[in-house]
């Protein structure tokens, strides 16, 4: 069977804006007739990364029809030899497979700030220390993730809880970072036989999840001294003496949004507080963007209560294994592997439903 394909790829069209801007960036006169030529090499290398890949899958699909028309039609090939022309072709579309589907992914990345850095914050909810160590272990769900991935992360900020952790908040680093994780937004629920049951009772926990994309300078948000207010308090938990001994860790309260952000995980007072400016900055440029948009005063998943029926996700380990998304109805029966940071099934599902909606 000839593979085929279409739909997605505006050859013409892209080429020609390339072939416009790359002139218009080699005249003589365009620095000094550009006021921002960064970005026309953005938006260059942008369109370039949209059109060569593509390219390039689609003259290997052509080349493999060219083969299998050769081979087909070909009737001195012996068993042995047709097996093992049959092997290499199947592996050769198994790989233009897998790059499509990459590609194909790509495109469903078209927000604004998808290919942007991303703060990704893990708050528990209802459930006392079931819902401590489920934000744990969703923390390290998307460590995991990240690991996968080949992202760079750090921890900028986490607050130890009995049985787990209260919250924190992880820096991600890596193309695309927040076009991938904006789905994982939510609420996410637990089911399983409490560790901290002596009776071994199933136990319902939640916690919630927020991404913001991180914000370059290219971004103006107007913040004023008079619209927040700076803390600063003793970090605890691990960091030597210097980071116990000074009040190095710094909060920052917006009053305006009751956004509130802190860090406590940089060794100066100085390097926390710059941190804490640019996440700030980051989470007041998703809460603008919703506002803008009249859906809420405030962004959904800070005013969403942590708990019962609000949930976009449920892991149940008890009375049996299944990882859902409520929202794309997408779902893994492999939980542990959920857990090891296989999620990219819910991510690619939302990412489709979304593009569809």
């Amino acid at each position: 069977m000839l593979i085929k394909y279409g739909g997605v790829f505006e050859s013409s069209n892209i080429l020609n804006q390339i072939i416009e801007l790359e002139k218009e960036t080699t005249s003589e006169d365009f620095w000094t007739k550009n006021d921002n030529p960064s970005s026309i090499f953005a938006k260059l290398t942008s369109l370039k990364e949209n059109y060569y890949p593509w390219k390039e899958l689609i003259e290997s699909i052509e080349e493999i029809n060219d083969l299998i028309d050769l081979y087909i039609n070909d009737d001195t090939l012996s068993e042995d030899e047709e097996s093992e022309i049959t092997f290499e072709l199947n592996n050769q579309i198994t790989e233009i497979e897998s790059k499509y589907k990459t590609l194909r992914l790509a495109t469903l990345l078209d927000g604004e700030r998808d290919k942007n850095d991303c703060y990704l914050t893990i708050h528990s909810g209802s459930g006392g220390k079931d819902a401590s160590d489920w934000a744990n272990l969703l923390l390290r769900l998307y460590l995991r993730w990240c690991e996968k991935k080949g992202y760079k992360t750090k921890v900028i900020d986490i607050l130890d809880d009995e049985g787990g952790i209260k919250s924190a908040t992880i820096e991600i680093k890596g193309d695309y970072a927040f076009g991938y994780l904006k789905g994982e937004a939510g609420v996410h629920r637990l089911v399983r036989i409490s560790p901290f049951d002596s009776q071994k009772r199933r136990h319902t926990s939640f916690s919630s999840v927020y991404a913001t994309p991180v914000i370059e300078d290219d971004i103006e948000i107007d913040l004023k001294s008079e619209d927040y207010r700076l803390d600063t308090y003793r970090a605890g938990g691990a960091g030597g003496q210097h980071v116990n001994k000074t009040d190095s860790a710094v909060r920052i309260t917006h009053f305006e949004s009751g956004i509130v952000v802190q860090c406590q995980n940089e060794r100066s007072q100085l390097m926390n507080k710059e941190l804490a400016f640019k996440m700030l900055k980051s989470k007041l440029y998703a809460y603008y963007e919703e506002k803008r948009r009249k859906e809420h005063e405030e962004t959904a998943i800070s005013k969403m209560e942590i708990s019962w029926g609000s949930q976009i996700r449920s892991y149940v380990f008890q009375p049996y294994t299944m990882v859902k998304d409520h929202r794309t109805n997408a779902q893994n029966t492999n939980v542990n592997a959920v857990m090891d940071g296989e999620i990219d099934i819910f991510i690619e599902s939302y990412l489709q439903w979304i593009h569809e909606e």
